[in-house]
């Protein structure tokens, strides 16, 4: 059947009409966002998702604003790109700021927009992707875009726990909007893009500080200072490299497991490892290279790298299961939990948790570090995240004891007490209240007193300390830890235990939910 003239033209005008909404802001506006080093919104939608997969929704949405000249303003998908695509063949949904209109400004249908796009995540169970580059709330809408932004908060509440949600910072993310992404699992965020809740000049005008966005709200300043931050890119290309990565680790929701990926078999056993600790105690070394042999092909997406670098966190698989690798670092600050290390290690447990990906933990810790500031700054407080966070935990939790565990650093870094299912403890592992050295001056402080040579008597009673407590047979004998193994066999220990752990059920009382200490 031949379509009618009047059939045309409606197909023309619909033509014609897309065509308006796909150019955003103009080629103009597009050019610029180009020369600043950025692809626009549908670029960068575009580039995340299988080829011909993409579902825009709202693209002919409008604003209802009609003051200080709104009524004339079209705003193409009224600044935000939404819908729902495949990425290496999952469904995800995805919201996309459009800085080539209005700034990226965020009002009230705006806000909307995203919202009913989180709520189709929601009902799917498919993870949401939310692409930040916007210059704020659009102040010609008054309360309006507030409430826009509120709705945006309470449904990423709703999706916690529920679906993986990523937040790429692509351009600026300031103010009230820095929440959103804040609410969220992951943050991503490129070189050239800024995030704070306060800018500069508002700051300069109160404190009289000269400080540029860079310095006060930069990837950088982000991850490195406050935390905020997981992952840094070089740029947009770089960024959706990282989601894409990220996203291969994570189930869809938190009914499903995570997918088993190519299950790498080979290689179960590695005898360098058994060269990677240092006969010297007090000699640090580098966990990432314990990390690298345990996982499938070296393959260990960290998590917060430059953040709190005393604990090494992310993700890994194990014969083809993904896994949350948590680890003690030796050369930073000899790997002892501070208050950054615990609420970091207690965030990635609790996320792990929600999405049933299994849990293992090194562990090579002092204890939790002393001093004034960290006693004043709460340590008490924030360390009991990380022992709560591992004993609401309900995954296959491994541990392996790689060389010390001391104190309440042994506790809280999964010992078998918080719950752990298996403990391996290598040869060269030390189980003890605290060290021999300083164990030793209290438990022999007399007899080393009273001797001739009190050095010689003092390295003869800690080296009898050690053989007497500080073993891990002495724990093992204790079932504290389930083997003792050549450190050559952890990967092969690790993935029969994976093996049997993973219908691992395990109910908690009936609550509406535990008080973590905030």
């Amino acid at each position: 059947m031949t379509a009618t003239k009047t059939q045309k033209d409606n197909i023309a005008a619909l033509e014609k009409a897309r065509e308006r909404v796909r150019a955003g802001g103009g080629p103009e506006r597009t050019a610029k966002q180009h020369h600043d080093g950025k692809l626009t919104a549908r670029e960068r939608v575009a580039m995340l998702m299988d080829r011909d997969s993409f579902q825009e929704t709202g693209g002919f949405a409008r604003h209802r604003a009609v003051l200080f000249g709104m009524a004339e303003q079209q705003l193409p998908a009224d600044g935000v790109v939404t819908g729902s695509g495949r990425i290496g063949g999952r469904a995800v949904h995805i919201a996309s700021q459009d800085f080539t209109v209005a700034g990226g400004s965020a009002g009230e249908v705006h806000g909307i927009k995203i919202a009913d796009t989180m709520r189709h995540s929601l009902d799917t169970g498919t993870p949401f992707l939310f692409l930040n580059d916007s210059g704020g709330a659009r102040v010609q809408e008054g309360v309006g875009s507030l409430a826009g932004y509120a709705r945006v908060f309470h449904h990423n509440v709703m999706l916690s726990g529920v679906v993986p949600q990523i937040s790429l910072i692509c351009g600026p993310c300031a103010g009230g909007a820095a929440y959103s992404p804040a609410l969220t699992d992951f943050i991503i965020q490129t070189g050239y893009a800024y995030m704070f809740i306060t800018g500069p000049a508002v700051i300069k005008q109160v404190t009289n500080e000269v400080i540029t966005a860079e310095q006060l709200g930069g990837p950088r300043a982000q991850m490195n200072a406050s935390g905020v931050v997981h992952f840094i890119a070089e740029n947009d290309v770089e960024a959706i490299k990282v989601c894409k990565r990220l996203l291969s680790f994570l189930p869809s929701n938190n009914l499903d497991d995570p997918p088993i990926v190519d299950p790498d078999k080979r290689h179960m056993r590695d005898d360098s490892l058994n060269r990677i600790v240092p006969d010297d105690s007090k000699q640090p070394y580098e966990v990432r290279e314990i990390i690298t042999r345990i996982v499938d092909r070296g393959d260990f997406l960290e998590v917060q790298k430059e953040f709190a670098r005393n604990l090494v966190v992310g993700f890994g698989r194990i014969v083809g299961r993904t896994v949350g690798v948590v680890a003690n670092q030796p050369g930073v600050l000899a790997g002892a939990l501070d208050i950054n290390a615990s609420v970091k290690g207690a965030r990635f447990v609790r996320f792990c948790d929600c999405f049933n990906i299994p849990l293992v933990t090194l562990v090579d810790v002092p204890g939790f570090l002393p001093g004034v500031d960290q006693e004043h700054g709460g340590i008490i407080r924030h360390g009991a995240k990380l022992v709560f966070a591992y004993s609401a935990a309900t995954v296959p939790k491994l541990t392996v004891v790689v060389r010390k565990a001391f104190g309440g650093g042994y506790i809280a870094m999964c010992s078998k007490e918080l719950g752990a299912d298996q403990v391996f403890a290598w040869p060269s592992a030390e189980i003890a209240v605290m060290g021999a050295e300083g164990a030793a001056e209290i438990v022999f402080r007399r007899e080393i007193a009273a001797a001739a040579d009190q050095e010689a008597r003092r390295q003869e009673l800690i080296d009898e300390y050690r053989e007497t407590f500080a073993t891990p047979y002495v724990a093992a004998g204790a079932r504290l830890a389930d083997d003792i193994i050549e450190p050559a066999d952890t990967r092969a220990a690790l993935a029969l235990a994976l093996e049997t752990l993973h219908t691992k059920r395990r109910p908690r009382p009936s609550k509406k939910h535990g008080n973590i200490p905030m």
